[in-house]
């Protein structure tokens, strides 16, 4: 009797936590989890239990984040970056200005008078006819007659007056006469001060001229900087051998011109 008792409690247990089992089981069911669907693109599945849906949810997670980086890849590996060689731009700008220095070099020469007559060293004087100024180049054609002397040809006849009373102003020294309807300018021999005078001022122009390159060729170091990482060391260094041997070339071509300058005033 007591052995048939124990067994009908023990059912009785049994099938109490049975029926507590399912009731917690749907309680979390309903509590943890109620079907549901992701739809951002990566999801679209609907979970019902709840360990299920766990590991389903972290499956499609990862299935999804997978995805996503591997298009990222893709994308990535198809894009290039253009790397623009500034070489050209940079020693062809550097060739410019250089070139520039040179160039206003020569002008500034021409303006010095020297023993010999030339003609372009009336170019700079301004001429004012009429109200407006001009320089003597516009308004009458220079040439030599011989090596101390120049003939000033106007355009205008009527601005013969002018053209005599600019070239007397200017500090060249020259008293130009009148024969017809031109001028005629006797190139006075230089004085031994005038000499030296002369050649201080080339020595000084030449330095300017110099000092004007080597700016260039830092400017084009400083484009080159810039660049940065852009270019190759290598490239770096074969850019900074060009820009250099530039640079030397354009110094000793002003020092080449201001010593036959020097030479043409001494032996003027």
């Amino acid at each position: 009797m007591a052995m048939h008792l124990r067994r009908a409690i023990s059912n009785r247990n049994a099938t109490l936590l049975f029926r507590n089992g399912s009731s917690a089981l749907q309680s979390q069911q309903s509590w943890f989890h109620t079907p549901c669907s992701r739809n951002n693109g990566f999801f679209r599945t609907q979970y019902s239990d709840p360990t299920l849906s766990a590991f389903g949810f972290m499956q499609d997670y990862r299935r999804g984040f997978a995805k996503g980086k591997r298009s990222k890849d893709d994308s990535g590996a198809g894009s290039t970056v253009e790397v623009v060689d500034i070489g050209p731009t940079v020693k062809e700008t550097a060739v410019s200005q250089m070139e520039a220095a040179i160039v206003a070099l020569s002008r500034e020469l021409t303006k010095l008078r020297t023993g010999r007559a030339s003609p372009g060293m009336l170019d700079h004087i301004i001429v004012e006819t009429g109200g407006v100024k001009m320089p003597l180049n516009h308004l009458a054609v220079v040439s030599v007659l011989d090596s101390k002397t120049l003939s000033i040809n106007p355009y205008d006849p009527n601005t013969l007056k002018e053209l005599e009373s600019a070239i007397v102003s200017s500090p060249l020294g020259l008293n130009p006469r009148v024969d017809g309807q031109r001028l005629i300018a006797a190139i006075p021999a230089l004085t031994k001060e005038h000499i030296q005078a002369m050649c201080k001022v080339v020595a000084k122009t030449s330095e300017d001229v110099k000092q004007s390159i080597r700016r260039s060729r830092q400017k084009a170091l400083d484009m080159m900087k810039k660049a940065g990482s852009s270019l190759p060391k290598d490239q770096m260094k074969r850019l900074e051998k060009e820009v250099d041997e530039v640079t030397k070339k354009y110094v000793k071509s002003a020092d080449d011109i201001c010593k036959a300058k020097e030479k043409e005033i001494n032996e003027g």
